[in-house]
């Protein structure tokens, strides 16, 4: 996603403005962590919440921060950094703050959800294996400032306040999740595949 992009544009505004994730993704980028993105829910959040007049922080049950580290994909050496970051971040984001290596999810991935899930090359190639394109959007704050949206499904949806399944890996949770999302955000419209 170009950050000339208009839609782009208006994430990171908004973005800016959610101060528990402002500071995870501060603490995150002074961690350098490899390759990282906070996402999900911890993104498209108060996105939603911005644009349906809530606080932007209502409904956000954790921050998703993803790193991505192949020379080690140990549970060992993920258990190392998921306590190195808890240890940088102060209560109540210390409990919040989910940390995981994405270069060893395709691990545990099918045992905890069902579903198969090969290898992956980046973090933001997780974004392309959501349940919802919706929800598949990432962050990251830049050693300069900037900051960097990913979204490979584009963000219409997004603003449409629209959720649809990903379009190029079906999932067998979409409609668990979709309708968890419109329980707390009524506004939200549910598109199924067709």
């Amino acid at each position: 996603m170009s950050a000339r992009d208009p839609l782009a544009d208006q994430v990171e505004a908004i973005l800016r403005r959610a101060s528990g994730l402002m500071t995870v993704m501060e603490t995150a980028r002074a961690l350098d962590l490899p390759d990282w993105l906070v996402f999900s829910g911890a993104v498209y959040q108060p996105v939603v919440n911005h644009l349906t007049g809530r606080p932007l922080d209502y409904g956000l049950k954790d921050y998703d921060l993803g790193y991505f580290d192949a020379s080690d994909i140990s549970y060992e050496a993920e258990d190392a950094v998921i306590r190195r970051a808890a240890a940088a971040f102060d209560p109540p984001l210390r409990e919040l703050v989910e940390v995981r290596n994405q270069a060893r999810v395709h691990i545990w991935f099918e045992g905890k959800f069902g579903e198969a899930y090969g290898p992956l090359s980046c973090s933001a190639e997780a974004l392309e294996r959501f349940t919802s394109s919706t929800f598949a959007i990432g962050a990251r704050l830049e050693g300069d400032g900037r900051m960097t949206i990913v979204a490979p499904f584009g963000l219409e949806d997004l603003f449409a306040l629209r959720l649809r399944p990903n379009p190029v890996r079906k999932t067998n949770g979409f409609m668990r999740t979709a309708e968890a999302a419109r329980r707390r955000w009524p506004e939200l419209e549910i598109v199924e595949a067709g």
